[in-house]
């Protein structure tokens, strides 16, 4: 049971900003902001989304 308690606290499945297709944009706890799946399609809407909105973002790899 101990165990199990650990296991939920440690747990960060983040929050959804968005959803392009088939990638999610996530934000977790600690602030940092991933875009999890998608093919190239989706990754090129979700990178001109956060140009346009979430300028904070640091938008880095190949699209």
């Amino acid at each position: 049971m101990k165990l199990n308690r650990i296991a939920w606290l440690t747990r960060d499945e983040g929050e959804t900003l968005a959803v392009f297709g088939a990638a999610r944009l996530v934000k977790y706890l600690d602030g940092k902001i991933e875009l999890r799946g998608g093919g190239r399609d989706d990754r090129r809407a979700a990178r001109e989304w956060c140009s346009m909105f979430l300028h904070e973002a640091a938008v880095g790899g190949a699209v």
